[in-house]
This record gives structure tokens, sequence and C-alpha cells, in this order.
């Protein structure tokens, strides 16, 4: 159901939505503009530490909704492997710190390696790392990427492929994000949606622009597009999913912009296209 005109109590914004803000500049601002909800990118941690994260977090009033991002576990060595595994570790110590109950999972890729191996390299390292998140009570979140970055950033592409992991791993530790941008186009998504039901655990909008001027920082608010948000979102919700709508646009012509004024064009958006 699409929130009632004015509502944005499932209005939830990335601290990368509005990169050149810190941390606790974004927790101030989007508490002042009525935004419930944040999710932080670990960048945004990292340059007055984990503690003091956590206190401006805990002090601004806004509901932590996840922490971005763990995954990349494809590698060519073993040792390299294992690295990231140790990482993927961290970031859930992290999430437990600043009260973050998810970790969304950019899966990875490596260019030259084969998606199929990938895949089953994905798979074992998110099987590695779920131990240490039920240890510390905190969700992971597989997010298929769209095809253009299954070279380098996800071989996961598809909502199908995170369900087939889903499964496979059989852990109330593990979900999927659906992201409208990366997953729009897929004509198997509306299944593949009813198919996750409630293993959905994030839900992210922005818009696809034509054209795409860069491959990654080129994301339209939403309405700017084609992408049919509202009746994805409709699709995502009939499984159950009451969570928050998460705004995530990387742009450079956005960051460009005075960050207030850009957060009033956020909400005029949500309420407008979600």
């Amino acid at each position: 159901m699409v929130a009632p005109l004015g509502d944005f109590s499932r209005l939830c914004i990335h601290t990368m939505t509005t990169k050149p803000w810190s941390l606790r500049e974004a927790a101030l601002a989007y508490a002042k503009a009525g935004v419930p909800g944040i999710t932080v990118w670990r960048q945004h941690l990292e340059p007055q530490g984990l503690d003091e994260s956590a206190s401006i977090l805990q002090n601004s009033g806004l509901e932590m909704v996840s922490l971005c991002r763990g995954g990349f576990f494809p590698a060519a060595t073993e040792r390299a492997r294992q690295k990231t595994i140790d990482d993927n570790r961290r970031t859930i110590d992290e999430a437990a710190a600043i009260g973050a109950p998810l970790v969304v999972l950019v899966c990875g890729a490596v260019p030259g390696l084969p998606l199929n191996e990938a895949r089953k390299q994905i798979l074992d390292g998110i099987a590695a790392t779920l131990p240490h998140a039920e240890q510390a009570g905190v969700r992971l979140s597989i997010e298929p990427l769209h095809p253009m970055y299954a070279d380098s950033r996800s071989a996961v592409n598809t909502l199908g492929q995170a369900n087939d992991m889903i499964e496979t791993l059989a852990s109330p530790w593990i979900g999927a994000t659906v992201d409208v941008y990366h997953l729009w186009w897929d004509p198997a998504l509306e299944a593949e949606i009813k198919r996750a039901g409630p293993s959905i655990l994030s839900f992210h909008v922005s818009d696809w622009r034509t054209p795409t001027r860069d491959m990654l920082n080129d994301r339209g608010l939403m309405g700017e597009g084609c992408i049919p948000i509202r009746g994805i979102r409709s699709w995502v919700e009939s499984t159950g999913f009451a969570g928050y709508v998460e705004v995530e646009i990387f742009s450079n012509e956005y960051w460009a912009w005075d960050q207030s004024n850009y957060l009033a064009q956020i909400k005029r958006a949500f309420l407008e296209y979600c």
C-alpha cells in the first residue's frame, strides 16, 4: 500500500545518497526534515570512528535500518577469499555496534573469473560468515546488482539467483534486498518477489535515467526515469514486507547540489512516485 500523502513514516535515506554530508550532518538533517530512517555506509563511519559514530546515531532519534556494505567474496586466491570473510565479520561487528540489524551484501565479482565459480565463492563466503552474523544478532541480505556490474561488482544479477542461494543456505539470518534500479528490467521479477516472500529484508528505490551518463553515478530521483516504482513496491508489499522504503541514489549531479535542497527534492519525489 502506498503511503498516504505527507506520510514519511517509512522513508529511509542512505548516507551515500547525500554523500557530501558527514554522518553527523546527515543525521541532523534527516531528523530535522522528519525522515525517520537511516542506512549508513561504512565510509561514513571512518572519519570519526566507530564509538563516536554510534553516539551520533543513538542521539539522533533516527532508526538504524542497515549498514552498507559487506560482500565482495570472490577472489583469485584462498588467502584473499579469507581476507574478505574476515572483513565481512568486521562489518557485522560494526553493524552491531551502531545498532544496525542488517548488513547489505554487494556480493562481488572478479574480471576473468567465470561467473559460476564466482557464485560458488559467494555462496561459500556467505556460509562462512553466517555463524558470526547469528552470534551478533545481525542479519545479512543479498542485493542482486544489474548485469552491467557482473564483471567486477556482483555475479549475483537476478533475484532468482539470490533466491537460489537463500534456499541453499537455509538460514533465518540470510535474506534478499530488492533494489528497483538493479532489478526493474527482469521479466521474472514479480514471480521471484513472490517466491522470496518473507526473505525480503530491504527495499531500495531510485530511478533509471535515459540516457544514463555514468554506469555507477547517474541514478535519478524517483520519477525521473522509466522504473515502475509503485508497481514493484506493490509486489514487494504483497509478500507482507512492511519495512522502510530506502532512497539510495548515486549521482555526481546531485552530490554537487546544495544537499539541503536535494533532501527537499527527495521528500517530494518520495511522496509523488513511491
